[in-house]
């Protein structure tokens, strides 16, 4: 250390023991003061706990309403084919209207386009495929969609990838 470094130390410690040798009589003689001590920190710890309980709260809401999407995501998928094949009619294409609607204002997000660029984090691949046309891997063909709630992932989008050839 330099010399004005260690000056600085040595400042800084004096400062502190007179500071903690001034405080220290005043909490030991003056009960008022140590009681608002206590009761400042019995207040931190309360505002605190508080606070994680929340938290931990809307975590297992989440988790709780991820959970329950991940179950439907099958029946999404089997409106989906239906809906591509037009045999969603009358009754049930009311019905699969309303279940979009609903998983949609809840958060449900559909993603996986084709042509984008293959993320190994929110793409699985199923095939492999290269081409001259293309100069990164690309997510050439979607199977099957990826499902997100927030920004947890519920089930990654099944791919056709597309390397570059070298």
């Amino acid at each position: 250390m330099s010399e004005t470094t260690e000056e600085v130390v040595e400042e800084t410690t004096a400062v502190v023991a007179e500071v903690v040798e001034e405080a220290a009589p005043v909490l030991e003689t003056d009960p008022v003061a140590a009681l608002t001590v206590d009761l400042q920190r019995l207040q931190a710890e309360y505002a605190n706990y508080r606070k994680r309980v929340e938290r931990d709260r809307t975590l297992a809401h989440e988790l709780a309403i991820g959970s329950v999407l991940t179950e439907l995501l099958a029946i999404l998928d089997d409106v989906d084919r239906a809906s591509e094949h037009n045999e969603l009619t009358g009754g049930f294409k009311a019905v699969a209207d309303q279940l979009t609607a609903i998983t949609n204002r809840i958060g449900l997000e559909k993603y996986g386009t084709e042509g984008e660029v293959f993320d190994p984090q929110i793409h699985e691949a199923l095939l492999h495929d290269t081409s001259p046309e293309v100069s990164v891997p690309t997510a050439s063909k979607i199977l099957q969609p990826g499902y997100k709630f927030k920004e947890r992932i519920l089930r990654p989008a099944r791919v056709a990838v597309t390397d570059p050839e070298n």
